[in-house]
């Protein structure tokens, strides 16, 4: 039985087959992600028109905003409405919100495809203390990267998305695949919120680069632990330190470097006999022509 309890969507039904020539002129079929506008609204005020694959679209929408703060813990949901043949949906709440002043702020962040106002993001991000309690073990490490990038997905299929995975120790739970990184993990906040799933234990996965929103974002979401296969910005390596996060960049079977955080890792897997997953994400993405 599969570990995930959520796996990305079916590859055909959010990719699309085109045809090219490659360097040598030869015919070349391969599948591309769909890119569709989903426009977002809070109760009554639109908020946000966002670029995504279509998956999950109550994930992402309540994820967006209770990232983006528009959403507090007190607020209780009553409704999503998603209506795909018009590419919105609506999320209501039993109180009006106070989001009209946070739509002030519109300095936008370096995410991939919609951005993110950036304002928003640091009103909670110094009050958040993480959990130090919070472990690592380096075997576990190792395991979840074999399960993840061995695992269908819409990158494995097409490339040119993002995927972020809501791990406990070496379990994968929730992967989440998007055009930018900020949405998939955004789905994850949603998905947590919506089933009551506590951080407390959990680890973040990504695909993506660790840049300052994606460890505002998992702090925000209140998860110790931050991995990537990808490497760091600098604010984002600073960002973490601040908050204490335990942030590991880098990691592919055995290797990774841990730039923030390093308390929380047990090296408990021997680095010699470790597995490793012979063809990276990007060796297997090449293979397939994305």
């Amino acid at each position: 039985m599969s570990e995930f309890l959520v796996s990305p969507g079916d590859h055909d039904a959010f990719t699309h087959a085109v045809h090219g020539v490659d360097h040598t002129g030869a015919p070349v079929d391969l599948r591309v992600p769909i890119e569709r506008p989903l426009t977002l609204f809070l109760n009554g005020q639109e908020i946000v028109t966002m670029m995504t694959i279509g998956d999950h679209p109550d994930c992402l929408a309540v994820g967006y905003l209770t990232n983006q703060n528009m959403l507090s813990a007190a607020d209780e949901i009553t409704a999503i409405d998603v209506d795909l043949e018009i590419d919105v949906v609506v999320v209501r709440t039993r109180e009006k919100t106070d989001h009209e002043e946070k739509l002030r702020k519109k300095t936008l962040t370096s995410g991939c495809a919609q951005g993110t106002a950036f304002g928003n993001l640091m009103e909670r991000f110094e009050r958040i203390t993480l959990d130090d309690a919070a472990i690592l073990r380096t075997s576990w490490l190792c395991a979840l990267s074999k399960k993840i990038n061995t695992h269908p997905s819409i990158y494995l299929t097409a490339g040119s998305v993002h995927g972020v995975v809501l791990c406990e120790e070496d379990r994968p739970l929730v992967y989440m695949e998007d055009v930018g990184r900020h949405n998939a993990i955004d789905k994850i906040a949603g998905w947590m919120r919506l089933n009551g799933v506590s951080p407390r234990g959990k680890t973040i996965f990504t695909t993506g680069r660790l840049t300052s929103e994606m460890v505002i974002k998992c702090v925000q979401m209140e998860i110790s632990i931050l991995v990537s296969r990808n490497g760091f910005t600098a604010w984002g390596v600073q960002l973490a330190q601040q908050a204490g996060l335990t942030l590991i960049g880098r990691a592919k079977g055995r290797r990774f470097i841990a730039v923030s955080g390093a308390h929380r890792i047990r090296f408990d897997a021997d680095p010699a006999e470790a597995q490793q997953d012979p063809m990276t994400f990007e060796r297997r993405a090449m293979a397939k022509g994305g």
